[in-house]
């Protein structure tokens, strides 16, 4: 399997390049509006040819690339079955892997941060979002956010797989690119060692991050699969989603 992983600055956001050699098709997970001459080129450099683009969730930090790519390259959009988007084309849900070529894909709900959200396993990868992040995860606190739900989803369904997984997440603050199910089951400071649900709720009531900075625009862009919304900022019109520092979790 051919694997990239691509991190976009303003937003923090990692997207996930995964193609098959023998059939040169491809999936991009969690593409970005602003990244999208990058991403083709990186495509096109690799002789891949995009099948599909799968969001984890609905993001409220950027705009989606999916329904750009769709216009450009005639790619696939592909989103969680729960949002009930009506500009997917492949609904998501645990009974049905992603296939592009010979790389398969099994979703994992795994809501909390959203309740729509998805984690997708990948051999011994697992891209999870914003539900389980290096050292943190994401929050609850909008979005049909419910810091239960995540404690179960990462507890019961993530740190259940095999420890040797590795844990690509869709953003990170500081510079680091992957862990481990082992790492996180053992050390994440919210989620790992011993910490109770009590004790996970606390946390994070306790975090008091702000609003964030795009979600107004964000969420309505996506769940049209990556429009940019009517009453955008002049200053934001040219990138379709360039906005300043909105962190997740």
């Amino acid at each position: 399997m051919i694997f990239r992983q691509l991190f976009e600055p303003l937003s923090s956001t990692y997207t996930y390049l995964l193609g098959c050699e023998d059939t040169g098709a491809a999936v991009l997970i969690d593409p970005v509006v602003n990244a999208i001459e990058r991403d083709l080129a990186l495509i096109a450099a690799l002789r891949l040819r995009l099948e599909i683009t799968l969001d984890t969730h609905i993001h409220a930090d950027h705009i989606t690339a999916a329904r750009h790519l769709k216009e450009r390259v005639g790619s696939r959009i592909a989103a969680p079955a729960i949002d009930r988007l009506p500009c997917v084309d492949v609904p998501v849900d645990e009974s049905r892997p992603v296939a592009v070529g010979s790389v398969r894909l099994a979703p994992l709900h795994t809501p909390g941060h959203t309740d729509g959200h998805f984690a997708y396993v990948c051999g011994d990868r697992v891209f999870t979002g914003d539900a389980l992040l290096i050292d943190g995860c994401g929050r609850t606190d909008f979005q049909s956010g419910d810091a239960a739900a995540l404690y179960r989803s990462v507890r019961e369904k993530l740190f259940t797989l095999p420890d040797e997984h590795l844990v690509y997440p869709a953003h990170d603050y500081q510079g680091r690119r992957v862990s481990s199910i082992a790492q996180e089951r053992a050390r994440n400071p919210r989620l790992g060692g011993e910490r109770t649900l009590d004790e996970f709720r606390r946390i994070m009531a306790e975090l008091k991050l702000p609003y964030p900075k795009f979600i107004d625009y964000a969420v309505p862009g996506n769940r049209e699969c990556g429009v940019c919304p009517q009453g955008l900022p002049d200053e934001l019109q040219a990138y379709c989603g360039r906005m300043t520092e909105s962190r997740q979790g």
